[in-house]
């Protein structure tokens, strides 16, 4: 058997399956650790043979891509961790100057969606680092974070700016729920190793379901990060890794994913409106 490469976004918002790798579902496995926008072309770029992803990219290249069943990274309404910053009401954005993460696609797209249908706007984007400390630059409006800097910044919040949660957003605007990320592996990989590509499946799915269903697990993971993480409180992590974080991509959220790809297509974010297709792996 060899060993499969598999990415890893070293968000919070995975934190079940950073704890499981770290306690020995890693074995055997190739990992690569990366924010979305570096897996996300290391995967269309066969550098690694399954990783979570933004979204959005499995619609950009869904004919080299399958979908992993019944995990992702979704929520219900808040998410807390893609975060617009701006200096007036997002009401009166129109043609402004907006600041993006460069770790990120599918919230650029969320922004754009939610900024063009639900209040009218067009700005003027432009890819950037930015930080938490500094989330807005001089020469700028807005700017969208996302991740572990979103998620500080939504608790450490700078005065004299106004904030807003895409996931709330986006539920206020659809009354969908939102699927942010999902975990996919290529089409070759998944046609001629099956075997391996099981073993990737099991141990992510694997590491979801524990967490969800021990809640000694989640004790353990929170308080092993916590001194790596400390601008957040036990509690601020508890309540972001469910209720707020959700991992099951259930016919709901799929629901919600295909509501995204459809406006996404409408605004020609992608150029089609893919069809999901799950990998085929013995489902847990």
């Amino acid at each position: 058997m060899t060993c499969p490469k598999v990415g890893h976004i070293n968000f919070l918002n995975v934190l079940p399956l950073t704890w499981s790798y770290a306690h020995g579902a890693a074995d055997g496995l190739q990992i690569t650790r990366g924010v979305p926008a570096e897996l996300n072309s290391d995967i269309i770029n066969h550098r690694l043979d399954v990783s979570n992803v933004s979204s959005i990219i499995y619609a950009r290249h869904s004919e080299e891509l399958v979908v992993l069943p019944d995990v992702c990274v979704s929520t219900d309404g808040d998410v807390e961790s893609i975060l617009l910053a701006s200096r007036k009401p997002i009401e009166s954005l129109k043609d402004d100057k907006i600041i993006l993460t460069a770790k990120s696609a599918t919230s650029h797209c969320l922004l754009k969606i939610i900024l063009r249908l639900a209040y009218g706007a067009i700005p003027n984007y432009y890819v950037r680092h930015i930080t938490p400390e500094d989330p807005i630059p001089e020469d700028a409006t807005a700017s969208l974070l996302i991740g572990d800097d979103a998620l500080w910044l939504y608790h450490h919040p700078r005065e004299g700016f106004y904030y807003y949660d895409l996931g709330l957003e986006w539920k206020k605007m659809t009354g969908k729920k939102m699927v942010y990320a999902l975990w996919v592996a290529s089409r070759r990989f998944a046609e001629s190793q099956p075997e391996e590509l099981q073993l990737v499946y099991n141990r992510i799915h694997g590491a979801f379901q524990t967490f969800r269903s021990e809640s000694s697990r989640k004790d353990a993971a929170i308080r092993e990060i916590l001194p790596q993480k400390p601008a957040f409180t036990y509690e601020q992590l508890e309540e972001y890794l469910g209720p707020i974080i959700r991992w099951d991509l259930t016919d709901e959220y799929l629901d919600g994913l295909r509501t995204f790809y459809k406006l996404a297509h409408e605004m020609n974010l992608i150029d089609h409106v893919p069809e999901i297709e799950f990998a085929a792996v013995q489902r847990s």
